[in-house]
């Protein structure tokens, strides 16, 4: 199937960056509070302590005013939603789905890791939320466990023509999951029904186009596995290649492909400074250690790596030139840019680029270690047989999901 172009930059955006779910979740709440029609949210995961706790009360309020919730999250990244939510949730009116739930074979089964790791969150066709930031307390990790710091995460509020994107973007997902979930049933008026009553506006009573909101160009730039295949790393790729000045990248799990160590490295040697902001903590082994046989190209090239190390970092962001900036939910690694859905916001305005910046290098400055070409060249014995390990894991999960990535 033919690859779609990239989006284009459309002005009449207002945006506000928000850090980590502390910032993120006050702001879906009061929007959520704010509902009078429709609400969607779809995540990766979805827990129930902490600031996740705050969200699902919104969601349960909304619902139980009439507003219709929809709510969408992956079957691999949460846990099953516990017994006393789905009651709560199916009393307030709150429909939730699974993607993907696994099967009996587990990760071991064809097309079991095509996740829904996008971050997506729409109310009232009014305003959107994308970015990198799981419904998961900022200072708890996956296991529960406490944080030395606050996660290092964000994500991006949207007001202006990109809401409707997002919106039909999730629509579609969502028409997808009522048709598969009521034709397994073999009921299809009621899956007819049930898209009716699901939120979904037909397109001849859906809201007016809405007049433009601010200044800031931006697209919403998707990864499936159909016609966006490779529309987020090509986005990241155009733009490093017309970089004239700075390149920062920020990203949890970095395992770029050949065509995107090129890009940085022909970025450094004309002279442009890039610098890579990158998980300096241990948490998955095969991503941590994966990533780490790619150093040496690039830090021979003069890219600068610097590790995150005051707690898990977990961005997807980058700022170019200082008017150019992604955010989103895609690293770039093969699990985001081969299998996964992903969603990215991607910007030109000069005053969100600034301030992204401002937090990338801060973080570099206070919470990251400089990775030198000599302590790379130099690592133990014991960590080079971690990577080779990590990485032929990681190549052999691929060809199970029937991919290569060089």
């Amino acid at each position: 199937m033919a690859q779609r172009s990239q989006p284009p930059l459309r002005p009449g955006h207002t945006l506000r960056l928000l850090q980590g779910a502390s910032e993120m979740v006050p702001a879906m709440v009061a929007a959520i509070d704010a509902a009078a029609r429709l609400v969607r949210l779809e995540s990766y995961i979805f827990d129930f302590l902490g600031e996740g706790l705050v969200l699902a009360q919104a969601l349960e309020r909304a619902a139980a005013r009439g507003v219709a919730v929809n709510l969408v999250i992956d079957g691999f990244g949460s846990l099953p939603v516990p017994p006393e939510w789905q009651a709560r949730f199916d009393a307030a009116g709150v429909q939730c789905r699974i993607y993907a739930p696994l099967g009996w074979l587990g990760v071991l089964s064809l097309g079991s890791w095509r996740r829904l790791h996008r971050k997506l969150c729409v109310v009232d066709s009014a305003l959107a939320f994308c970015g990198g930031i799981n419904v998961l307390d900022d200072l708890l990790d996956s296991d529960h466990r406490q944080l030395p710091a606050p996660r290092f995460d964000f994500s991006v509020e949207v007001r202006g023509p990109l809401v409707a994107d997002v919106e039909a973007t999730m629509s579609r997902l969502w028409l997808r999951l009522e048709a598969v979930r009521d034709v397994r049933g073999v009921e299809i008026k009621r899956a007819l029904h049930a898209l009716r009553a699901s939120g979904v506006p037909p397109a001849e009573l859906a809201p007016p186009p809405r007049p433009p909101e601010g200044s800031a160009r931006a697209a919403l730039v998707l990864r499936d596995n159909l016609r966006n295949r490779d529309s987020i790393e090509r986005a990241y790729r155009r733009a490093i290649g017309h970089a004239r000045e700075e390149v920062i990248i920020s990203n949890a799990y970095f395992v770029p492909g050949r065509k995107m160590r090129s890009a940085l490295v022909a970025a450094a040697r004309r002279g442009v400074r890039v610098r890579l902001l990158l998980q300096g903590r241990y948490e998955s082994f095969m991503q941590y250690y994966a990533s780490r046989p790619v150093y040496g190209e690039l830090l021979r090239a003069g890219v600068e790596i610097h590790e995150y190390a005051a707690s898990f970092l977990h961005g997807k962001v980058a700022v170019v030139d200082g008017a150019w900036a992604t955010v989103g939910s895609s690293n770039l690694d093969p699990l985001s840019l081969l299998l996964a859905r992903e969603a990215n916001v991607v910007v030109e305005d000069q005053a969100f680029a600034a301030l992204l910046r401002e937090r990338l290098v801060r973080a570099m400055e206070t919470a990251g270690r400089v990775m030198s070409a000599d302590g790379y060249s130099n690592r133990p014995l014991r960590e080079r047989f971690m990577e080779r390990i990590a990485l032929f894991l990681m190549r052999l999960a691929l060809v199970v999901q029937g991919q290569r990535y060089l």
